[in-house]
């Protein structure tokens, strides 16, 4: 039988564990509340960020949605210089309206145009497609042209600048 030990309570208390860092003070600093400045902040942050992302946004839209930034500039130049090498190729214009020289309905319009500042008289053929656009003399558009057979210049849309 094993010998009970008069002092139960004092041997409980030798064998307590304690640890070598008990009596240190702590060097991490606890954490504190967020500032409102903090907030502010990140609600600035966030409003730029999608303003920034709104404006590339606009752009990009902008520029693809041109149906004419793929095709080559049309040349008055070149195109009165010889117009063969030109034929079957769709060109940009931005054409500003001279005079309407008739129309047909199974034709279209015969339009006088410039192009890009220059003086010379450029004539289009506008398809009956596009008889809903209403010309007027002075007017800018930005067109879709094909020089044809025998250098007629035929057009495949116009959209007003």
């Amino acid at each position: 039988m094993p010998a009970v030990k008069p002092n139960a309570e004092d041997d409980a208390e030798s064998q307590r564990i304690i640890s070598p860092f008990a009596q240190t003070t702590s060097t991490v600093q606890p954490a504190r509340a967020r500032s409102s400045t903090s907030w502010a902040l990140w609600i600035v942050s966030s409003l730029l960020v999608l303003l920034i992302l709104g404006i590339i946004g606009f752009f990009t839209y902008r520029y693809l949605d041109d149906p004419f930034r793929t095709m080559e500039p049309f040349s008055m130049d070149k195109y009165m210089s010889d117009y063969r090498p030109m034929s079957g190729v769709k060109f940009k214009a931005d054409l500003k309206v001279s005079a309407d020289l008739g129309w047909k309905p199974e034709k279209g319009h015969l339009m006088v145009f410039t192009v890009d500042n220059d003086n010379r008289a450029l004539v289009v053929l506008i398809p009956p497609k596009l008889s809903g656009i209403f010309f007027t003399k002075g007017q800018t558009y930005q067109a879709s042209i094909e020089v044809g057979e025998g250098g007629l210049v035929y057009a495949d849309s116009f959209e007003k600048e």
